[in-house]
């Protein structure tokens, strides 16, 4: 945890932003069964609790009462029973007061402090649930069903516009959770080889999370098959002439994520084929970073680097005509199909539980969601000092999508589909790092990993 004063200031801001109308409900995460009741999924504590409060417990929750000007934890201690199976931790008391809280209630008393609310005709405000428990419990709180449900978008904006400022110490925790993640991709590329398989790459870079008491921030995708865009499947033996797409970051104990991805050569050199298409990607890169500052709308951050990635797949010839042509039409989407980064902190993709029209964009900037590729761009809106965010551009070759825009004739006009049949099964490229924004600019985050062809190539002869 922080300081008691960092999670106070932050409630005192977040008062202030809401006004002295009704009050704000905090559920935490629950701790929930993988087959038997005992045997448990690993708690993740929700992030907007972790932000306000800073308690590592499940099954808790807390009131900011906006007008009586109170702050009150709803939880118990450990029973008995619990004490000789778990032994004795930390009592929520302590917890409630390293988060400056000094008002304790039990758990069961939460349904009544409500009732009471809803009663005189009081606000609620809460913020959407996403595990199906907290979905159940909400309903039976407010008495309502799970389709009625309609979360505050005053708190919603409030949690936002605090959330995606990040203080230095938040910077320093996304930095330690870098520098291990960095051991992690080193780690990849050295024990990248014919023979190998992916799960027990996955499992060497888990276990370096392990050795730092991290997390993983998300499960890894760790592929020879990276066209896939989110690729979980880690089955595959490595071959000779593959490359292998890493993507993968950790968590700290406190929460914070990295998000990092490379893709190398299984043999020791990159074919050419894979030199110039990884170049490509590296210029996109490249270029999309050099965009970042404050003001800057990040969804033109994007076709930014759409413009390079067609250009290069044009000069490599699985692409014809003007660039900007491509792009306008969206012709680069047969082979960059995604978003080229999103807000990153608490979570992998930042508060995105809370909702991408909230997060990534505003009521002035609406995000596009009937365009391929700009329908899955998390992040649109204009960039703030102190966002913090990932770059990633990339090129993908999906088989079954190249046969169906081939089918129809799609965007022919840029597409060499005749030169294209013989990379369907190429895979994908990815290039990721992260980043704070600044006023002028932007600061990387973390060690620099080696990302040119030529350092990579050094570290798999090693």
């Amino acid at each position: 945890m922080f300081s008691s004063q960092t999670y106070q200031k932050r409630r005192e801001v977040l008062i202030k932003t809401m006004g002295r109308q009704g009050l704000l409900l905090f559920l935490s995460n629950g701790e929930y069964p993988i087959n038997f009741e005992d045997n448990t999924y690993p708690f993740r504590q929700d992030s907007t609790f972790l932000y306000y409060f800073g308690i590592q417990q499940p099954h808790i929750a807390a009131i900011v009462d906006l007008d009586e000007n109170r702050t009150v934890i709803f939880g118990d201690e450990m029973s008995m029973d619990a004490l000789v199976w778990m032994g004795r931790q930390e009592t929520l008391k302590a917890k409630c007061e390293k988060a400056g809280v000094t008002e304790m209630r039990s758990y069961a008393e939460l349904a009544h402090y409500l009732a009471t609310a809803m009663t005189t005709q009081r606000k609620i405000h809460y913020l959407p649930p996403y595990q199906p428990a907290n979905k159940i419990l909400l309903g039976e709180l407010l008495q309502i069903s799970i389709a009625d449900f309609r979360p505050s978008v005053s708190f919603i904006q409030a949690v936002v516009g605090q959330r995606e400022i990040k203080e230095e110490q938040e910077i320093s925790e996304i930095e330690k959770a870098l520098t291990v993640s960095n051991a992690m991709h080193l780690t990849a590329m050295r024990m990248a080889k014919p023979g190998v398989k992916e799960y027990e790459i996955a499992a060497a870079i888990q276990a370096v999370a392990a050795r730092e008491n991290c997390g993983l921030a998300y499960p890894s995708i760790v592929t020879v098959n990276g066209g896939i865009l989110h690729n979980h499947y880690l089955g595959n033996t490595l071959q000779s002439g593959q490359l292998l797409l890493n993507d993968s970051g950790c968590e700290t104990p406190s929460g914070y994520a990295s998000d990092l991805t490379r893709t190398f050569p299984v043999d020791s050199k990159f074919t050419p084929e894979q030199r110039d298409l990884y170049q490509v990607v590296l210029a996109a890169f490249e270029g999309a970073k050099h965009q970042l500052k404050a003001g800057v709308k990040f969804k033109d951050v994007h076709l930014h680097a759409a413009l390079i990635l067609s250009q290069g797949l044009i000069d490599f010839g699985l692409m014809k005509g003007r660039a900007e042509d491509a792009v306008q039409v969206h012709a680069h989407t047969l082979f960059f199909q995604c978003g080229l980064g999103h807000l990153m902190g608490l979570d992998v993709h930042d508060m995105e539980d809370l909702g991408e029209q909230y997060v990534g964009y505003t009521p002035q900037q609406p995000k596009e969601t009937q365009l391929f590729g700009l329908k899955s761009l998390r992040l649109g809106k204009a960039l703030k000092t102190g966002h913090v965010l990932t770059v990633e551009p990339g090129i993908y070759f999906i088989p079954e999508l190249i046969e169906r825009w081939q089918a129809e004739n799609k965007c022919s006009d840029f597409i060499q589909y005749d030169k294209l049949n013989a990379y369907k099964t190429f895979g994908g490229i990815r290039i990721e790092d992260n980043f704070r924004i600044e006023e002028q600019g932007y600061r990387q985050l973390g060690p620099e990993l080696i990302r040119t062809v030529e350092e990579i190539e050094n570290i798999k002869l090693q």
